[in-house]
């Protein structure tokens, strides 16, 4: 019976979708209404408020992509599967605890986000995402997983993807040690939507 768990590849598309839902949702949570008493409040007083929400917004929208980034990754490692077993589906249940750990380094990096600690800690969740993302790749792989079709290809391709990103990501965060932390935090927002836009930008198209 143990041969045969996990198996089923439709299992861990369903769990996948409803923990990425959930991270997603759980993101927004970050984003607390401002609290002004009193019927005094002025247009400006709240207009100060929401402006100081700003880095929350802006961590937000940061991993709401970062997220939205990983899904369609293994998404797509997963579509071209033709069976599964018990280790890729545990590679990818540690992939999963990475995602919901993803609101907690939103948080951490959000209140904190002038503090090299917390950014270094936001770039960890990330490499846990692409190494995990990366394992079960590999695995998949070694396993003959995947479908043959296309299979050198799309290993080239996934692979590259992933480390390019990371290596990227990488970068970025390096650069707190001799900049502020908004600069590396511009970096990372500019490395997301490289890869979340289509047509990518300029800069980046060669990536």
């Amino acid at each position: 019976m143990a041969d045969l768990s996990g198996t089923n590849p439709d299992r861990l598309s369903g769990i996948s979708d409803g923990i990425f839902a959930v991270g997603m949702t759980l993101l927004v949570l970050g984003l607390v209404v401002p609290v002004l008493y009193g019927s005094s409040t002025t247009e400006g007083q709240l207009w100060q408020a929401l402006r100081d929400l700003g880095p929350n917004v802006l961590v937000y929208t940061m991993s709401f992509i970062t997220l939205g980034i990983f899904w369609l990754g293994q998404g797509t490692q997963i579509s071209h599967l033709t069976r599964s077993d018990r280790h890729y589906m545990w590679i990818h249940l540690v992939f999963l605890f990475s995602v919901t750990m993803v609101p907690f380094s939103t948080a951490l990096l959000a209140h904190y986000f002038w503090l090299k600690v917390a950014l270094v800690e936001y770039w960890l969740n990330i490499v846990l995402l692409g190494a995990t993302l990366f394992a079960g790749l590999e695995y998949g792989l070694s396993a003959n997983l995947f479908r043959e079709e296309n299979k050198r290809e799309i290993a080239v391709l996934m692979r590259g993807r992933i480390l390019i990103a990371q290596s990227l990501y990488a970068v970025a965060t390096a650069l707190c040690l001799i900049f502020p932390t908004w600069v590396s935090i511009a970096l990372i927002i500019l490395i997301q939507l490289n890869y979340a836009l289509a047509p990518r930008l300029p800069i980046l198209g060669r990536f």
